[in-house]
């Protein structure tokens, strides 16, 4: 199968790949016809997915802005895809042009693309890594980032640890990256819900079926909750997305795709400091 121009000669275009799974949800172009034929088929059980996918990416605008009016200018985006409208670094820069922003992602095509939207910018860069590597990630963020763990530093993991198992210990890997990090930095997560909406279920087995992209947890509230360990969540805690000090401008509930904003919403989220 032939891919397009801009197809990494050593990926497989045969097998989809979450970052451009979830690159396709939020209409963009950076995807293979498996990825396409992967997504339409977790379409079928939960239609609102492409909704869900674009209250998220709103979510991480207004934290990143909040935090931004809280003086945090060092930003470390963790599993960060494909590049995509309203960009860490794009909604950073407008409210702090000297601030800094390190992508991380695993997927060769979202680094690549990352890199060429950053390639005239000194102050974003992309590396790539897996995450459950916090180490190693902590130091190339240092050397190649020039992010200083002795400020501040905001650690996102947005709609991404729903892909971290079990056996990997995400409380462990995030305790690892805010233990490295200064007094006052914090903690942006949003995480899939298995007790939320009908549906979700079925969209993990779909994600666990051997040809599919990579394994899929998803946690209860519980174990959401749980994933912020000792870390003081910030108002309003962990609430469904939408709801997670909501803008005006992102109010859309005439769209009939949306799922209800109710205490069953299909994902949580919430911000932790470290005091």
């Amino acid at each position: 199968m032939d891919g397009p121009s801009w197809a990494l000669t050593e990926v497989d275009i045969t097998r989809p790949n979450v970052a451009r799974v979830y690159d396709f949800y939020l209409g963009g172009s950076h995807n293979f016809e498996s990825d396409r034929t992967f997504a339409h088929t977790v379409l079928e059980v939960l239609p609102s997915l492409p909704r869900i996918a674009q209250e998220n990416r709103a979510f991480l605008r207004r934290a990143v802005l909040h935090l931004c009016d809280q003086g945090v200018d060092q930003f470390l985006d963790l599993g960060s895809g494909i590049p995509t409208a309203d960009n860490v670094h794009e909604v950073v820069h407008m409210a702090n042009a000297a601030a800094r922003v390190v992508y991380v992602d695993h997927d060769p095509v979202a680094v690549m693309h990352s890199r060429e939207l950053l390639r005239d910018n000194d102050r974003a860069v992309a590396i790539a890594g897996d995450l459950r590597e916090p180490r190693r990630i902590l130091d190339d963020a240092v050397t190649h980032g020039h992010l200083d763990l002795d400020r501040p530093l905001a650690v996102l993991l947005v709609s991404v640890l729903h892909f971290v198992g079990d056996e990997d210990d995400p409380v462990e890997l995030i305790a690892e990256y805010m233990d490295a990090a200064a007094p006052g930095s914090y903690l942006v997560l949003s995480h899939a819900r298995i007790d939320g909406q009908r549906g979700a279920a079925d969209v993990q087995k779909i994600y666990n079926q051997s040809w599919s992209p990579n394994p899929m947890r998803m946690r209860s509230r519980s174990e959401i909750e749980g994933l912020f360990g000792d870390l003081p969540v910030i108002e309003p805690g962990v609430v469904p997305i939408p709801r997670w000090r909501p803008d005006p401008s992102d109010d859309d509930s005439d769209d009939a795709g949306a799922p209800a904003i109710g205490d069953d919403y299909p994902g949580l989220a919430g911000i932790g400091r470290r005091d």
